[in-house]
């Protein structure tokens, strides 16, 4: 099973009208507007699933500080989700800055089939998970209903670029510590953060961290596969960032950078199968996240 744990879709009068919401979204508009950025509804997810052999895919809307924002994108999501089942595996939208209306927003999505938070933007909805009011109703909730958490994170060296982030990695430290049965994905590589997996004080602390590859054809070579594994073998997971990146592009850079079959195969989607606690397969979504 291949599974893309990161991918984004959008209304179609968002794709067709995005200029109306680059001023809506100060983070939206530091991404999107850029005419020839990409912008995906779930048809053409669903498309280039099927061109590239790709069998389940986590989607989401957009990071969003507008809760209305965040609750449009959370119907596309579940009615994408609905139309296409057993392809498609939807997380929430939410605002952590708005406590209430994120608890609210969290327990309608989960009545309706969505299993995990995400993509959270720390930068766009100005928060870091080392900011413990914010931070700590969020983590009730999804250990509440045992759901993942998607957040985007960055690299704290190197160019800049639109939607790049400056928050800080070592506040997800600060978060695992806080609330170690709590399952967090960071985006991006979590830009670097596997690499402190070497540190024994750091291994225990970051057991229930994992890490997605999206967008990082962009910004590390190719090595970062192999370099990725050796340390955290079993929590690395195929991501594209979908639009950013078409699914056979992504798939055959991965495929060419020589993994051993069975570290491809958890790249892939046997890592994600877990985390997501899918069947083995193509059977159909078991809601809920991994126990850690």
């Amino acid at each position: 099973m291949i599974i893309d744990f990161h991918t984004h879709i959008f209304p179609s009068h968002i794709c067709r009208d995005r200029q109306r919401f680059l001023d809506r979204d100060v983070w939206f508009g530091q991404l999107y507007s850029d005419p020839k950025a990409k912008i995906a509804a779930v048809e053409d997810l669903i498309v280039s699933m099927d061109a590239s052999g790709v069998d389940r895919a986590v989607t989401f809307g957009f990071g969003w500080t507008d809760e209305g924002l965040c609750r449009e994108a959370n119907d596309y999501v579940i009615d994408a989700v609905s139309r296409f089942p057993g392809r498609l595996v939807g997380f929430i939208s939410v605002n952590p800055r708005r406590t209430a209306e994120m608890q609210a927003e969290v327990e309608r999505c989960v009545a309706r089939g969505l299993v995990g938070i995400g993509e959270l933007m720390p930068d766009g909805q100005c928060f870091s998970f080392d900011e413990m009011t914010v931070v700590t109703p969020l983590a009730e909730v999804a250990r509440h209903y045992r759901l993942p958490i998607l957040t985007h994170t960055s690299e704290p060296v190197g160019h800049l670029y639109p939607g790049k982030g400056e928050r800080p990695i070592h506040a997800i430290t600060r978060f695992a510590e806080q609330f170690p049965d709590v399952v967090l994905i960071c985006a991006h590589w979590g830009g670097g953060l596997f690499l402190y997996e070497l540190m024994p004080k750091l291994v225990g602390v970051l057991s229930n961290v994992y890490y997605d590859t999206a967008a990082s054809l962009y910004v590390y070579r190719d090595r970062m596969f192999h370099i990725a594994t050796q340390v955290a073998r079993d929590k690395i997971l195929f991501g594209t960032d979908y639009p950013l990146i078409s699914h056979q592009r992504f798939l055959k850079r991965v495929r060419t950078a020589g993994l051993p079959t069975l570290i491809e195969r958890g790249v892939l989607g046997e890592n994600a199968r877990r985390i997501l606690r899918l069947p083995e397969g193509r059977g159909n979504v078991d809601a809920g996240a991994e126990d850690g």
